[in-house]
């Protein structure tokens, strides 16, 4: 009696064990089709400009002033020029041609290197841009625009903070200096 007892507890055990291992490896494969599923969206949901090539010809000046207080405003002047003959465009989808921060497309660092926290939104958008998310930029001219960087970042203690342009990839527009701003 005794013996089949044993038998019995031990094969439920075995039955029990199985049935879970498989309950597991049935949740890891729908877990990794959802991260599958995840990561296609993730990649269909990332803008990137259409064409790069027009916006690799233009050259971008970041300015800001030297020295600033603590809490007031921070900024930042973002000039496109076109040294070219002929006209050409950019993608304004991450740079602050959209007015506000619609994405981090800075990185702003302390003067111990650490990065400041983004604190705006993190828009998703479709792809590939429509019309209307680029800007001509004429023959030898240029087209320029501010936005606040405190509007964005957490700037708030007294330092120097270098700001570094992330939003190449979605823009179009590589050839960007960096800045740096001192906060009293």
């Amino acid at each position: 009696m005794k013996n089949q007892f044993f038998t019995m507890a031990v094969g439920l055990s075995i039955l029990s064990f199985t049935a879970c291992q498989q309950s597991q490896n049935a949740q890891s494969a729908q877990n990794d089709t959802t991260q599958q599923a995840q990561d296609t969206t993730a990649a269909v949901a990332e803008p990137v400009a259409a064409d790069t090539s027009s916006a690799s010809v233009l050259e971008t000046v970041m300015s800001v002033p030297e020295k600033v207080k603590a809490g007031k405003p921070i900024l930042l002047k973002f000039t496109v020029n076109n040294p070219s003959d002929k006209e050409q465009e950019f993608c304004k989808w991450h740079t602050p041609f959209e007015k506000r921060f619609m994405n981090s497309f800075f990185e702003v660092t302390d003067s111990k290197g650490e990065a400041v926290q983004y604190k705006g939104v993190m828009a998703k958008r479709v792809t590939p841009p429509p019309v209307d998310a680029y800007i001509k930029v004429a023959a030898k001219g240029s087209v320029s625009a501010e936005i606040d960087l405190l509007t964005g970042y957490n700037i708030t203690h007294p330092g120097t903070y270098k700001v570094v342009y992330q939003g190449e990839g979605v823009s179009g527009l590589t050839k960007v200096n960096e800045v740096t701003v001192v906060v009293e």
